[in-house]
């Protein structure tokens, strides 16, 4: 192993690996807890080993045992944000490679930061009560107390017991369900996980759930108002996983379904096993959140199969999922598709690069973790700037065709381990043996190592950006009394994609005046769009361009759903409006109760709110 430590875990994975877990939840939505009993199967890996410590945060734990005798244990001292390292005594010591099952009762904090408690007025039918999980990077340890940290894969199994109108899905293989034994009014559901995996991708929903079939080996759940929408948009799903299994090789993990979450969930998409979570604010109607679910498909390659090695090496998952999601764009639409998506990543980069300041470490490719919290460093930069390097390495190796064998190549070697940037450049280096002379003229040091923008700008195709890039120029140089010479047919040939895109270019520019944002309204009637991704990019807009009506429109759509690419920008841009600052603040703090932890806490931060405790 590279490194024996991870900056964002106390436990140390040099003396002992964790290989299963079996986890038994009892789901509480009276009390908002999961009450709880985990086994960990751990392996030891020196001689004699009497203790061990595991992650964990803001759990009650009652009971240790070591091979079913009482162990001692104590929690040490709370950390800013890597929570209570439990610190466990076996009764016996143990020599290396013997197996100790460790098991541990306790209960979840109500505010554990992992999990959201929905009320019934929160989901969509306004009937049940929901719950889920998210544990990427370093949220897992409030659910489960374990070694959380990427470099750690263990199967795990689970038994979850939930009322009798609610149904569970977990991010693994589903195994059957019975009454509880102990409770006629509840029914416990099982699954299991055979495939190795890291603990951020251990997943739990439970809800009024219904599914439908959209595929061999594939199902989309949700809410029963969203389910036959959600079949419908997702419908190309096996298309794109066999189209990934061509690019990268066969898919390991059995089942691929997709959930569909409440509005609050913050993330896009996540890519847990056997089950990846959609945001709704995909369900758009015009299905161009492809990408969205290739990024996705894409992880159960680079990122669940192939893993970073610790939090610092991120851009290993997300670099090379951006990379395969456009490859599958590639396939399915065409090279210049493929050219377009990399133009608008390379803006979003930019736009983290201006957001984070360009000196900012936090916009290294292989930032320094130490005593940084993941959910602040979160932002394009590794996925962006992570595929801007390895473009430019296709570019320099021979392109895509050849470039693509040296990442199924990798995913092949490295299958079900963890991996770190050195051991990714040294293969790289194996891999094009014959081309390392070329390979030792990048400036590797300013591509990983040195914040802002990367060192070379790759020339992209811009085919399909050029109506884009032309209208926008238009609407910036024209003047007050030529405003006429727009009408709706500028905007008629764009494609989704190119709309989104002629959005973001003018978000670069100075704010237009604000006779030209309504004038824009008037010819092509923005305000009607109920597709996020060009409702969200319009709003900030006109914010931007202090259009006073639609601040009160930015600040729903802020609220109304909380998926933090568009939840942090609007909140952003309409406390930047100076006369609307407070309003700004005002309404996060009427709305903070009903979001996600993670998001409450990062739009505070934005809006220089007192965040309180830390969750």
């Amino acid at each position: 192993m590279a490194s024996a430590t991870d900056p964002c875990s106390f436990s140390s994975f040099s003396k002992c690996v964790t290989k299963h877990l079996n986890l038994t939840y009892h789901v509480d939505f009276d009390s908002h807890i999961l009450k709880a009993k985990v086994a960990l199967t751990v392996e030891v890996l020196v001689d004699h080993f009497t203790s061990l410590t595991l992650d964990t945060k803001d759990l009650k734990v009652s009971k240790v045992t070591a091979n079913g005798q009482a162990a001692k244990f104590t929690l040490g001292p709370k950390h800013r944000f890597m929570g209570t390292p439990l610190e466990i005594t076996l009764p016996f010591d143990l020599s290396r490679g013997q197996h100790v099952i460790v098991e541990v009762t306790y209960e979840t904090a109500p505010s554990a930061s992992a999990l959201q408690w929905l009320t019934p007025e929160q989901t969509a039918g306004k009937k049940y009560p929901y719950l889920f999980s998210q544990c990427q990077a370093n949220h897992c340890r409030s659910m489960v107390p374990c070694q959380d940290t990427p470099a750690m894969k263990h199967t795990y199994y689970a038994q979850v017991s939930v009322p009798k109108e609610l149904v569970a899905v977990m991010s693994a293989v589903r195994d059957g369900q019975e009454p509880d034994p102990q409770d006629s009014s509840r029914v416990i559901y099982r699954f299991r996980q055979p495939v190795p995996m890291p603990s951020y991708l251990i997943a739990i929903v439970v809800g009024a759930l219904e599914s439908r079939e959209i595929g061999p080996r594939s199902r989309v759940w949700s809410e029963k108002e969203f389910v036959d929408k959600a079949a419908f948009e997702f419908s190309e799903t096996e298309t794109m996983l066999k189209t990934a299994e061509d690019l990268a090789g066969p898919y390991v993990w059995g089942q691929y379904d997709i959930l569909v979450l409440p509005p609050s969930f913050p993330y896009g998409g996540m890519e847990n096993p056997c089950l990846t979570f959609a945001t709704p604010t995909l369900l758009a109607g015009d299905r161009s959140l492809s990408n969205v679910i290739a990024h996705e498909i894409s992880h159960s390659w680079t990122g669940n199969l192939v893993t970073n090695k610790t939090w610092e090496h991120f851009w290993l998952n997300e670099g090379h999922t951006v990379y395969l999601e456009r490859m599958i764009g590639r396939s399915m639409e065409s090279e210049q598709f493929r050219q377009f998506k990399a133009m608008g990543g390379w803006k979003d980069l930019q736009e983290s690069v201006n957001t984070f300041g360009a000196n900012n470490p936090l916009t290294n490719l292989v930032p320094n973790m130490n005593e940084v919290d993941p959910d602040d460093a979160f932002s394009s930069v590794p996925y962006e700037k992570g595929f801007a390097l390895l473009y430019h390495l296709e570019e320099l190796m021979g392109g895509p065709e050849v470039f693509m064998g040296f990442v199924k190549s990798y995913i092949q070697l490295f299958a079900y381990s963890s991996v770190t940037t050195e051991e990714w450049k040294n293969y790289l280096f194996t891999y094009f043996k014959n081309k390392v002379d070329i390979l030792n003229k990048v400036d590797w040091n300013a591509w990983m190592h040195t914040p802002g923008m990367p060192p070379v700008k790759p020339q992209y195709d811009t085919t399909m950006a050029d109506a884009c890039i032309a209208l926008c120029k238009r609407w910036v140089k024209t003047k007050e009394g030529d405003l006429g010479n727009f009408n709706e047919v500028d905007v008629k040939t764009l494609s989704t994609h190119q709309l989104i895109e002629f959005l973001s270019l003018l978000l670069q520019e100075e704010p237009l005046p604000l006779s030209h944002v309504k004038r824009m309204q008037e010819v092509y009637q923005l305000n009607a769009f109920i597709n996020a991704e060009i409702r969200f990019r319009w709003l900030r807009l006109c914010v931007k361009s202090k259009w006073e009506d639609a601040v009160p429109m930015a600040l729903k759509m802020a609220t109304e759903q909380g998926r933090m690419k568009f939840t942090r920008p609007l909140f952003k841009e309409v406390y930047n409006f100076d006369k609307y600052r407070e309003e700004a603040v005002r309404v996060f703090i009427a709305n903070r109760a009903a979001m996600h932890p993670v998001t409450a806490n990062l739009v505070a931060k934005d809006l220089k709110v007192d965040t309180g405790k830390s969750t």
